[in-house]
């Protein structure tokens, strides 16, 4: 049978992959799998050299676990449509299968490539397999897409109760009779790139492993205690596989299923169901975001609510760049925007702190520190990211109203009340005294000395006054809201 190319994008995984199982149930198992390196991806808007750096390891363990199957990654750089239609060609292909992407640039890029594959004789077929439920499953009684997370909720939990979520089974792979040539899997360098993120392991395998290690239910810090540990970013509470489900090492099928069966075990507590059921609920709204984002273009360049475009910011370089260190004097602002340069990722109560400082504190445009995120996250994505900032600024789709500010101390006092995540990540705060662990500023001089700490030296004052800020804050939205400029 002719072979069939599976264009690999963000389904880095042979496991629960849509397009690779349909792929190879209609070809034999001849499937040649390809990834292409986009330039408009590698060096866009969002290039994130971090990123780029994961995926290249991604795609190394892609490669090996296809050579366990008698099978092999083609790489080549360039072009999509042009890229595919030579590798047809060289190999002589009956067909391209993927699996469907979202953004602006992936709708028009994919719909333009279905109808050249199809003018040139090949058969084209795309599938959802990055969420769960995409575009217009998910629908008020209106038909309408949902612009609130909680009545979506409700109505995607009802579906799939209704329908259930079933992986798929990981394709067998036959060698194909003529292999395109393959360009060597780059390093960072080749591409003219830096960076110096210690990764966490790469690939399908680390994915379930982690997995796995998350769902243990005897695991004080895994799922059955998520509702709890959440909240608290100085300890490993969280399932940490966004950066896996944002390359497809792990499909968001096998992650739900895995939960869904626990959640179905008769002997669970009520504490670890709720638990199960709000880091199912956290899926949801990756959905919801997807969603969003192509209902709501718009929401990439500007303010989903298009009233809170016309926000006079502040822009202030010198305090976002004091920011962006972590050297604005509030120490759990400081120890995320640190975590997020050391680890290219940042624990969701630390986003939503940082969000809040940057746009309501620091009255700079949320989207400096979107593309910021951008650039750092491994597990960076446009729909979840954007969807984050929007709420974190109070521009976006989130019912609460404009005036929720986080106030960055009391919130560390909250959510790290013994300071373990500032000590770990700001480490010339180790030796403050748990009382003074958020507000070093207020530390005298004697325990300064004793804490080996000197302030405006070695760890800066707060660089802007909470209370005043905040007052600003709600001045400048309440006039965008009252209709001035």
């Amino acid at each position: 049978m002719a072979p069939i190319i599976h264009w690999f994008r963000r389904d880095l995984r042979l496991g629960d992959n849509a397009a690779l199982a349909a792929a190879a149930g209609a070809s034999g198992g001849a499937v040649i799998p390809l990834f292409i390196l986009d330039e408009r991806i590698l060096f866009g808007r969002f290039a994130s050299p971090g990123r780029t750096a994961w995926l290249l390891t991604h795609l190394r363990t892609l490669d090996a676990s296809l050579r366990a199957r008698g099978s092999r990654l083609i790489v080549r750089r360039g072009e999509p449509l042009a890229t595919l239609l030579a590798v047809a060609r060289e190999s002589g292909a009956a067909g391209v299968s993927w699996n469907r992407d979202y953004t602006p640039y992936a709708i028009s890029r994919d719909r333009a490539a279905k109808a050249a594959l199809r003018a040139a004789g090949l058969t084209v077929h795309s599938y959802k397999d990055a969420v769960i439920f995409e575009l217009d499953e998910i629908q008020s009684d209106a038909g309408r897409p949902y612009t609130v997370y909680t009545p979506y909720a409700r109505r995607w939990r009802q579906r799939l109760a209704a329908e259930g979520c079933t992986p798929y089974v990981s394709p067998q792979l036959v060698p194909c009779a003529v292999w395109p040539a393959s360009l060597p899997i780059p390093t960072l360098e080749d591409l003219g790139l830096r960076d110096d993120l210690a990764l966490p392991p790469a690939g399908e395998a680390a994915a379930l492993e982690r997995l796995h290690a998350f769902v243990d239910l005897r695991r004080e810090l895994g799922i059955a205690g998520y509702a709890e540990q959440r909240e608290r970013p100085g300890v490993d509470g969280t399932s940490r596989l966004s950066p896996y489900l944002r390359l497809g090492a792990l499909g968001v099928r096998t992650a739900l299923q895995a939960a869904l069966a626990l959640e179905a075990e008769p002997t669970l507590s009520p504490a670890a169901r709720d638990s199960i059921g709000r880091w199912v609920g956290e899926l949801a709204w990756r959905d919801f975001y997807v969603q969003v984002l192509y209902h709501f273009p718009h929401v990439l360049q500007g303010a989903f609510k298009r009233e809170y475009d016309a926000l006079a910011w502040e822009n202030d370089e010198a305090l976002f760049h004091a920011w962006q260190a972590g050297r604005t004097g509030y120490p759990i602002v400081d120890a995320a925007m640190r975590q997020l340069r050391q680890e290219g990722w940042m624990h969701n109560r630390a986003r939503m702190i940082v969000a809040s400082f940057l746009s309501k504190d620091l009255l700079v445009d949320w989207r400096w520190g979107e593309r910021h995120f951008m650039q750092l996250l491994l597990d960076g994505d446009p729909a979840a990211n954007n969807g984050g900032w929007q709420w974190a600024a109070g521009t976006g789709t989130d019912a609460q109203p404009y005036f929720r500010i986080f106030n960055p101390v009391s919130q560390g006092e909250k959510f790290d009340p013994d300071g373990a995540y500032v000590r770990r990540y700001v480490p010339e705060l180790a030796d403050v005294p748990a009382r003074f662990i958020h507000t070093p500023h207020l530390l005298p001089p004697a325990e300064q000395l004793r804490a080996g700490v000197e302030l405006g030296r070695d760890y800066p004052r707060p660089i802007v006054e909470h209370r005043a800020r905040r007052a600003l804050a709600l001045e400048l939205y309440g006039r965008v809201r009252a209709g001035e400029r």
